[in-house]
């Protein structure tokens, strides 16, 4: 994942300075898997936790968006951008309309590269200009780097990435990590956001279900619910299953959105072992793991034939199963944009989600990201 970090000018903290400020009440979490469960399925949007921000059942992941460090071959270019443009606006035209970036995504210390909150924010741009009644959801993230320190760090990132991306305020402002140190000061940054009406919902990313539980509280002592917890999460990687994310997200109503949810392309098929990713997916999803991959591809290609759904949307819809979880697969094309859409609308029986989770358990997972554990 590149580090970059802009320095925003002046004016740019003007913009964020003329949103109104805001409070937002907190509810009782209940049953909340039980209340997610009986949505009905027909619903468009979802709400994130116990926030009042209402989002699309999937979103799009823009990391890849402008990156020269572990996407696109380490190559940016104008070709990458139309697709990029095109991606966004088939989204849209799907019905996707949460799209979820962050500081860190893009490095200008890369040639060619392009930070994702800048290109995220001249896609809503332009497509405003044509279609003014648009609506877009945007979510973005702080990172929590060692020389960040205080509340007052939150919300000084906050409004540079609210210059980079044209906008007033944004939907859900997440911590992307835990920090080393002073996380608490970050969690009083989050509901200093909420309050100074910069943001609409606030989550986090990447907690273990102690920090997940400790930002819940103190966020809670000021009425402001934390709505959402990023997580790597897929079929072939249930960590949040297996070490209580999952369980307390839902004890305490707190949406998980699912990054990586088609394992970087693993799950879709595309790969094999004699065609393995390229660049540093390569070292992850080798031909020695896609080879024990096989067999629970084929039985999701099954699965799709019968429903005349691809592999993609098979493993998608099997995370919306879940219930309480929002996958945001990252796409980088019109052609994948409009793939994710076709991952709503239905639902695999109970019987294909347990067999599909019974092959998967077979397969070895690989490595997470190592904050997970901290």
């Amino acid at each position: 994942m590149a580090l970059h970090l802009s320095s925003a000018a002046p004016a740019c903290f003007a913009v964020a300075d003329r949103a109104r400020s805001r409070k937002v009440r907190a509810v009782a979490p209940g049953d909340f898997a039980t209340l997610k469960a009986t949505e009905e399925e027909g619903e468009e949007k979802v709400k994130l936790g116990g926030s009042d921000l209402k989002v699309t059942r999937l979103g799009i992941g823009a990391w890849s968006w402008g990156d020269t460090s572990y996407w696109n071959n380490f190559q940016w270019d104008d070709r990458k951008m139309k697709a990029a443009k095109g991606a966004f606006d088939s989204s849209i035209d799907s019905g996707i309309t949460l799209f979820d970036t962050a500081e860190v995504y893009g490095s200008r210390m890369s040639f060619g590269a392009i930070n994702s909150e800048t290109l995220l924010g001249r896609f809503i741009k332009e497509r405003k200009e044509k279609d003014p009644e648009t609506e877009v959801a945007v979510a973005t993230k702080f990172a929590a780097l060692p020389w960040r320190l205080g509340r007052q760090s939150v919300i000084t990132a906050l409004k540079d990435s609210l210059c980079r991306l044209g906008l007033d305020s944004v939907d859900l402002y997440q911590l992307h990590w835990p920090g080393v140190w002073g996380n608490e000061g970050y969690i009083d940054g989050l509901g200093d956001a909420v309050e100074q009406g910069l943001v609409k919902a606030v989550g986090v990313s990447n907690y273990s279900e102690r920090r997940l539980r400790d930002a819940y509280e103190k966020l809670k002592q000021r009425g402001i619910p934390l709505a959402s917890n990023q997580v790597n999460y897929s079929l072939i990687y249930r960590s949040p299953e297996e070490n209580g994310v999952k369980a307390t997200s839902d004890e305490l109503g707190i949406t998980l959105i699912a990054y990586s949810p088609i394992a970087q392309g693993a799950l879709t098929g595309k790969y094999t072992p004699e065609n393995p990713p390229s660049g540093p997916r390569g070292q992850i999803y080798t031909p020695d793991f896609l080879t024990r991959l096989q067999p629970l591809l084929n039985r999701i290609n099954e699965i799709g034939d019968s429903y005349k759904k691809t592999p993609t949307q098979v493993v998608l819809n099997w995370l919306i199963a879940q219930g309480n979880v929002v996958p945001i697969p990252g796409a980088k094309n019109a052609e994948q944009a409009s793939e994710f859409g076709g991952a709503l609308g239905w639902r695999l029986t109970g019987e294909e989600v347990n067999e599909l989770r019974s092959l998967a358990s077979d397969i070895r997972p690989v490595v997470g990201f190592p904050v997970e554990n901290l």
